[in-house]
Order: C-alpha cells, then sequence, then structure tokens
C-alpha cells in the first residue's frame, strides 16, 4: 500500500491566527471600533479554520501544532462569545482571568518552541507577552494597555503570517525562500 501524503495544514492554521490577531489589533489601537467584521473574521478564520488545522495535525500526528490550533481555535470562539455578550456584560476580573489562563497555556507552548526555528519563537514568545498584558488591562483598567496589546498584537500575528506565507513559498519551490 503506498504511503499518503497529507498537505501541511499549518499555514492554514497559522493564518487564521494571524490575520484575524492583525484585524483585532488595529481595533486596540484605536483605529476602528469592534465590529462584525473582527467577529465575523474570529469565528470562521480564526476559530474554525484553525480547529480544522488543528484536527489535520493530528492525522499528522504532530501533537503540538494539533494542541496549538484547536486551542487557538476555541480561543477565537469564545472571545467573539464574550464580546458578543448573549448573556450579559462579562466581568473585568473575570476577563482578567480569562486572558491570564491563556498566557499560561501559551508560555508553556512557548516552552515547546524552544527546539524549534526561530520564527516559532517570535509568535509564541509574543503572544504570550501578549495574553499577559491584555490581562493586566483587564485587571486595572488601564487605558493606555490596548494600545500596547494593539502594537504587541501586530507583531504575533504578522510573524504568525510571515511563518505562513514562508511555509507556503519555501514548500512550492522546494527551497528556502523565505527564511523561518
Amino acid at each position: 500500500m503506498p504511503t499518503r501524503v497529507l498537505a501541511n495544514p499549518a499555514p492554514l492554521g497559522l493564518l487564521g491566527f494571524g490575520m484575524t490577531t492583525v484585524l483585532l489589533s488595529f481595533h486596540n489601537l484605536g483605529m476602528f471600533p469592534m465590529d462584525m467584521t473582527i467577529l465575523a473574521l474570529g469565528v470562521f478564520y480564526g476559530g474554525l479554520a484553525q480547529l480544522i488545522a488543528g484536527v489535520m495535525e493530528y492525522k499528522n500526528e504532530n501533537t503540538f501544532g494539533a494542541t496549538a490550533f484547536t486551542s487557538y481555535g476555541f480561543f477565537w470562539m469564545a472571545f467573539v462569545l464574550v464580546v458578543l455578550n448573549p448573556f450579559g456584560e462579562a466581568d473585568t476580573t473575570a476577563g482578567g482571568m480569562f486572558f491570564l489562563l491563556w498566557g499560561i497555556l501559551t508560555l508553556f507552548l512557548f516552552i515547546g518552541t524552544l527546539r524549534s526555528d526561530m520564527s516559532m519563537k517570535i509568535i509564541f514568545g509574543t503572544l504570550t507577552a501578549l495574553f499577559f498584558i491584555i490581562a493586566a488591562g483587564n485587571f486595572t483598567g488601564s487605558e493606555i494597555i490596548p494600545i500596547m496589546s494593539g502594537a504587541l498584537g501586530i507583531i504575533c500575528g504578522g510573524s504568525a503570517m510571515y511563518r505562513a506565507f514562508g511555509e507556503v513559498i519555501n514548500e512550492q519551490y522546494q527551497r528556502e525562500v523565505l527564511p523561518l
């Protein structure tokens, strides 16, 4: 029986994460209000696309990718639900804990990237800091922290997009065109 080769799902997951993070980060910088554009991208590309990529990573026997993509896919779905607040306004302390817990998860995933290439370290390092900064913003009510998170989020999401572009382009050209 011939071995079946599966496509690499990581670029899909990275783009779903990266593009959604960049769009939300522009909002956090105050460039435009929270609206359905951000929320729709959060549910479908940040959420659903990452879930699909995560399930595909299970098939590829990539525990790290499966855990990261499915976790962050569900993060985006939960985030959108909190923003839509169908059950009432979220408590800022609970919101702080929400982001703190995601920061802790991301910190441990970051530790897993220490044996990986630089782009993975940048993505998970900036994401760890981003979650802890957003948690601090929720706990303190600071008005400057969302702006800081917006700038860091653009770096984090942009790094994920770069890695996705690199994985696709490098595979297509069968050589390193974009260094990772």
